[in-house]
């Protein structure tokens, strides 16, 4: 089966300082990251069906309202999620307060009404994955993700009520929907208000944004996705664990110290910090 790979651009438009204003209430559910839980290492916590589930069975049998501001991730978590969604008995109100790409909007679908913000965006597109194999395996990977492309563009279908022409021509070109257009292609069904939202970043959302940034060069730069996950969680940790300082601890920045607006134009950071982990 394929293994799903987050969107480097919905991953470089992700900003995960992006939060609801309103104080948490009981019977709300923020999805505030990746969905599902191969990135919690330095991304926090992953969106996952049984935190889904959990926060459902303690708001029981009431109204809930879910706020979304998530780049995407694993599909088969995410259909999971939007599925359980849809069982709630009582009313679901999605409020996307940010970015919901990838399987984050297929959850996006899941509610009566749909708010999303003005300056809010959503992405759908074809199914991101990584794999290995020869020729068959490639052919099989393949015929698997036409699958769930067309079991993604089922649900815009069913919500929007769009066409099944034009839902696959803004797949293929992975469409980046602002508010406006969302509302006008009736992917969603009005719009949030800005008092709803802040955007005063922690200090963890400042190392996320580093993080992110990294990430994402590293994956234009050709890094396999298993060495960037474990630079990327070997320098959260070396910045959440405060360690006596040495030679070695001079020669890589920290999270928290990288530029992210330098990565794109810095080959030369790239590839040091490729020879870093490869050494």
């Amino acid at each position: 089966m394929p293994r799903f790979e987050l969107n480097p651009q919905a991953l470089a438009s992700w900003n995960p300082s992006i939060k609801a204003a309103v104080a948490e209430q009981s019977n709300s559910i923020t999805m505030y990251g990746v969905i599902g839980d191969s990135y919690s290492s330095y991304y926090g916590e992953g969106v996952t069906l049984s935190r889904i589930d959990a926060a459902l069975r303690s708001i029981g049998d009431n109204e809930v309202a879910v706020y979304i501001n998530s780049p995407g991730g694993d599909m088969f978590e995410g259909i999971a999620i939007y599925n359980r969604l849809r069982e709630h008995p009582k009313k679901v109100t999605v409020k996307v307060i940010g970015l919901a790409a990838s399987a984050a909007s297929i959850i996006a679908m899941a509610g009566e009404d749909r708010l999303i913000a003005k300056s809010a965006f959503l992405m759908i597109h074809n199914c991101w994955s990584y794999f290995v194999g020869n020729r068959h395996d490639l052919r099989s990977i393949a015929d698997q993700l036409e699958e769930f492309d067309t079991s993604m563009r089922d649900v815009y279908i069913d919500t929007s009520g769009s066409s099944e022409k034009d839902i696959e021509e803004m797949m293929d070109r992975e469409a980046y929907l602002s508010g406006r257009s969302s509302v006008d292609k009736s992917f969603m069904t009005g719009y949030l208000s800005a008092d709803e939202i802040t955007t005063e970043a922690t200090p963890e959302d400042t190392q996320t944004n580093a993080l992110k940034a990294l990430d994402v060069a590293l994956s234009k730069s050709g890094m396999p996705r298993s060495e960037r996950r474990k630079l990327l969680a070997d320098l959260k940790t070396s910045t959440e664990t405060p360690s006596k300082p040495s030679a070695a601890d001079n020669s890589m920045p920290s999270a928290t110290e990288l530029d992210p607006s330098s990565f794109d134009e810095s080959p030369c950071l790239v590839a040091s910090l490729r020879g870093a982990l490869t050494i």
